[in-house]
């Protein structure tokens, strides 16, 4: 983020952001990202658009630091000094309702990502990025550990395979992803197919 924009959205409390995402979020869910607008959400925080502008240049920006507001934290910190652990602890910072919840945001901004460049953008710099860079580092430490071989040709599709289960989940199993559920597929798929045994 640059300068110009950290210095423009300091002017907020964090209350009051809060308040904003979370109004944000309201909506989204209510009518989907298309009909999410600048003056409803101004309306919705009692806020002046100009305000809104000001603070997060567009709708795409305020969407998707909303959503981030809502994920658990950086994994930056996990270290738990095995993949396993480190990807069950992961999966275990969101109880199964976060989780449920978090899994219909992401149907309801799935179709505007693609049919908005503004939006995708925001997403993968704002969301998508960072956590694949997180994850990366976690990936070399195992590698480093001699976990996995840095030849392991599962190693660039980690990331699919936990966003495709999380995603995948409602669609195929008529079912919100849960803890449980994720757990046993880091162990049924995510290790066996970078060589870790679950043992």
């Amino acid at each position: 983020m640059s300068e110009v924009a950290t210095a423009r959205r300091s002017r907020i409390t964090p209350e009051r952001e809060a308040e904003l995402y979370g109004a944000v979020l309201e909506l989204l869910r209510e009518v989907g990202y298309d009909a999410v607008t600048m003056d409803a959400v101004a309306a919705r925080t009692r806020s002046s658009k100009a305000t809104l502008y000001r603070q997060w240049g567009g709708k795409a920006e305020l969407v998707v630091r909303a959503m981030r507001s809502q994920k658990p934290g950086s994994i930056a910190g996990i270290d738990t000094g095995s993949l396993r652990g480190d990807l069950h602890t992961v999966v275990n910072r969101e109880d199964d309702c976060a989780m449920a919840r978090n899994a219909a945001l992401m149907r309801a901004l799935a179709m505007a990502v693609h049919m908005n460049d503004d939006l995708r953008q925001a997403f993968k710099e704002l969301l998508v990025e960072p956590e694949m860079e997180e994850f990366q580092r976690m990936i070399r430490r195992a590698v480093d550990r001699g976990e996995i071989r840095p030849d392991n040709p599962a190693l660039d599709y980690i990331v699919h395979m936990l966003v495709g289960a999380f995603a995948t989940r409602t669609l195929i199993d008529d079912l919100p992803p849960t803890q449980e559920f994720l757990t046993s597929y880091i162990d049924a798929v995510v290790l066996p197919a970078l060589g870790v045994t679950t043992h």
